[in-house]
């Protein structure tokens, strides 16, 4: 949770967002020099803004380098994460579900039990442990396969699945660009196209934590008010 908090304000003040090429450990300021120029793309207005110095921090005994590809790495998934959650409360919200059954049971998605928290509090243990385990799943072959953005990867880059035997069979489309859509694209338009995910990221990280904050705290998002309904259940606590 701190290191998430950590992420959240590195992204409000310093911009670490995926840059096409790889970092090199032959100049000395590299990576501080990327980070100021993806912030002046990111935000022409406020550019580079740190006010906390976490870009001149370090931590676990890794390098400055280093240290600034985690922060970036972190933003840029916190930043997809609260993408798809804000899109999903949205459909949720919208009672908008699969038309299939939910288990070999017959029974139906919980669309009808209220808000997008209230629809995870209806869910059973065992569908809870099977999304957790497939984004474990996730995090894990992320850490483990291909070059860690620590070590001379790039931050945000998703490895493919195609690339690496670590999964015992053939998996059909990767987590990122699984059509292939941006690989033809030029490395200017790349660069583009992630600034933007970075602006998006953060946007929906106010996003979804606006929508939260309402329902817990009502009156506290004033643009919300009574646009989402109360929970009384624990956001922080998964299993009820």
């Amino acid at each position: 949770m701190k290191l998430a908090l950590i992420s959240i304000l590195a992204g409000s003040a310093a911009a670490f967002a995926p840059a096409p090429t790889a970092r090199t450990s032959v100049a000395q300021n590299a990576a501080l020099d990327d980070l100021k120029s993806i912030a002046e793309k990111s935000n022409p207005v406020l550019k580079f803004y740190d006010p906390l110095e976490l870009s001149s921090t370090t931590i676990w005994g890794n390098s400055n380098d280093d240290t600034i590809a985690f922060l970036r790495h972190s933003e840029i998934k916190h930043g997809r994460v609260a993408m798809a959650a804000f899109v999903g409360y949205i459909v949720q919200s919208n009672g908008i579900h699969w038309p299939f059954p939910i288990d070999f049971a017959g029974n139906p998605y919980p669309y009808d039990a209220g808000s997008p928290p209230e629809q995870w509090d209806a869910l059973s243990d065992a569908a809870k442990w099977q999304i957790i385990l497939f984004i474990g799943f996730l995090e894990w072959f992320s850490e483990a396969a291909g070059t860690h953005y620590m070590r001379g990867g790039v931050p945000g880059a998703y490895p493919k699945f195609s690339d690496h035997k670590v999964i015992p069979h053939p998996v059909p489309f990767n987590l990122f660009d699984p059509f292939g859509f941006s690989s033809g694209k030029s490395a200017e338009a790349k660069e583009k196209g992630l600034i933007k995910e970075l602006n998006n990221g953060r946007l929906a990280m106010i996003g979804i934590l606006g929508f939260i904050s309402e329902q817990r705290v009502e009156g506290s998002v004033p643009l919300l008010k009574g646009l989402v309904s109360h929970y009384d259940g624990e956001t922080m606590a998964p299993f009820g």
